[in-house]
């Protein structure tokens, strides 16, 4: 996967005013170069952060504002009141602003020169006293933001900016992403079905259709010296059954898997394509529910969501392009079956095929197994079990007139015991707060059966996206309890109502 971040750039802002005098102000300029600079170094930052000239009255930051919507490499802006910056002034900008915004509640020094402090000092060093005015117009104007307190060569302070550029980066993505559904959702299916102007209005994701044949056509066409050398890459990177080998009884089942994979990526690649569904009830001339295909296709950075459960596909590419460059990866995952076992209750979850080997550094299995559905030939998969380590799991629910997410924060384990018979890729985890608690919530909230895992994201990252979007967000971790959940659905549904408007 490409870098989704190379080009983009967060804007560093400063607010002041003309009362102090010019050699107020050149010192502003100075040391907002100098916290802007902490913020552009930092390691836990994606993207550049690009100093912008100190905003000091209401024509410049209007127009400031229109050029970030304006312009697609800047993703998100970071403003920091230096000194005192009238709070009027920036009210025709906000009125504007579609970028997302984090207010950066900051200061250039970290100790105070106690010994030395007089008025001058307090004059030009006087965040703390401005950021509030400009902490009362946002709230004022309700503009949605992060707020980040500390000094900008904090690791703390850069890590949360860093986790909010990154849920930046992703929202730029869903902005742009074009979304291919080979064929509809399965049949009678709620929750995989959903409002696609509902979700362009919110995300910016374009959702639309194209007959399964159109891809077949893709996939019958791929070269047999294409298939040859992706077929080696396969025995190069994987594991590889016997029987799917060269001169093995079903090699010709993975040369299949090859052709699919070239022909599904070369659509995607022309139509400029993020992400893609498929459904096993509408497979068109495909020999095989593609299952290798999509999860190397899901470990180069597409989204995908199975049965045409677009949702998930938006979600899964917005993990991938939101976790690019951390340890761990992103999947489609659906919570399958528990182990009950009283103190120690566990999630199974796993899906038809379409794991993503993202989630595991261990060496994938290539291998071929019947599947009872679909009406097609076995299909060839990756069969691996995803690394223990905390993670997250999100689903995204049309509840009707709004998009809610839900969360739940988890501990990725290692399975208590083998797992020799189970023929696809799997993760295992304990759900905060515990099993009882974490499914009650999620079956009240309306969560959806499929999800996208995270092993490389927290719930924080998923809380700046929705917030950025002014999205419903229902997170389930330790200190959740089913009352509150009771309490926190029936006020969002009162909030969300009236924030649209009738």
């Amino acid at each position: 996967m490409e870098s989704p971040f190379e080009g983009r750039e967060i804007w560093f802002l400063t607010g002041s005013q003309d009362l102090y005098g010019q050699d107020v102000l050149d010192q502003v300029t100075r040391q907002s170069h100098a916290v802007s600079a902490l913020l552009d170094e930092a390691a836990d930052l994606p993207v550049r952060v690009v100093w912008k000239p100190v905003l000091k009255e209401s024509e410049a930051i209007r127009r400031l504002m229109l050029e970030a919507a304006a312009d697609d490499r800047c993703i998100g802006l970071i403003a920091w009141m230096h000194t005192f910056s009238p709070a009027k002034m920036w009210i025709r900008g906000l009125k504007v602003l579609s970028t997302p915004l984090l207010q950066l509640h900051t200061q250039v020094n970290v100790e105070l020169p106690w010994s030395t402090i007089d008025m001058d000092f307090m004059n030009l060093n006087q965040a703390a006293h401005g950021d509030r005015e400009f902490g009362y117009i946002l709230g004022r104007l309700a503009v949605a933001r992060k707020v980040v307190v500390g000094h900008g060569s904090n690791p703390d302070v850069q890590a949360r900016v860093g986790t909010w550029a990154r849920a930046a980066a992703g929202l730029a993505e869903l902005r742009s992403l074009r979304l291919a559904r080979f064929g509809d959702n399965m049949r009678n299916v709620a929750v995989t079905d959903g409002d696609k102007t509902e979700v362009e209005s919110v995300f910016g994701v374009s959702v639309n259709t194209w007959a399964v044949n159109d891809l077949v056509e893709r996939v019958h066409g791929a070269s047999d010296d294409d298939v040859d050398v992706l077929t080696e890459t396969y025995l190069d990177l994987y594991d590889v059954a016997p029987e799917l080998r060269a001169g093995g009884e079903r090699h010709e089942s993975l040369r299949y898997a090859a052709r699919t994979e070239l022909g599904l990526r070369s659509f995607l690649v022309e139509g400029r394509f993020n992400a893609f569904t498929s459904n096993f009830e509408d497979l068109g001339g495909l020999r095989q529910l593609p299952g290798l295909a999509v999860q190397r296709l899901m470990a180069d950075g597409y989204g995908f969501g199975a049965e045409g459960d677009w949702k998930t596909a938006l979600l899964v590419r917005a993990a991938k392009v939101m976790g690019h460059g951390l340890p761990g990866g992103a999947s489609l995952m659906e919570d399958y079956t528990y182990d009950l076992t009283p103190g120690s209750e566990l999630i199974l979850g796993a899906h038809m095929l379409e794991v993503c080997p993202t989630l595991t550094t261990a060496r994938a299995r290539v291998e071929i197994h019947p599947l009872a559905i679909g009406d097609r030939e076995d299909p060839v998969r990756l069969v691996f079990e995803a690394d223990a380590g905390p993670g997250v799991v999100v689903a995204m629910s049309d509840v009707g007139g709004r998009l809610r997410l839900v969360a739940n924060v988890v501990e990725v384990v290692a399975a208590p015991q083998g797992l020799p018979r189970l023929p696809v890729g799997h993760a295992i985890w304990a759900p905060q707060p515990n099993l009882a608690t974490s499914a009650g919530a999620w079956l009240l909230a309306g969560g959806a059966h499929h999800t996208v895992i995270s092993t490389a994201l927290g719930r924080e990252t998923f809380e700046d996206l929705a917030r950025m979007v002014g999205a419903e967000l229902v997170v389930i971790d330790q200190d959740t309890t089913p009352s509150d959940v009771e309490r926190e659905l029936r006020w969002n549904a009162a909030y969300y109502r009236m924030a649209r408007g009738i």
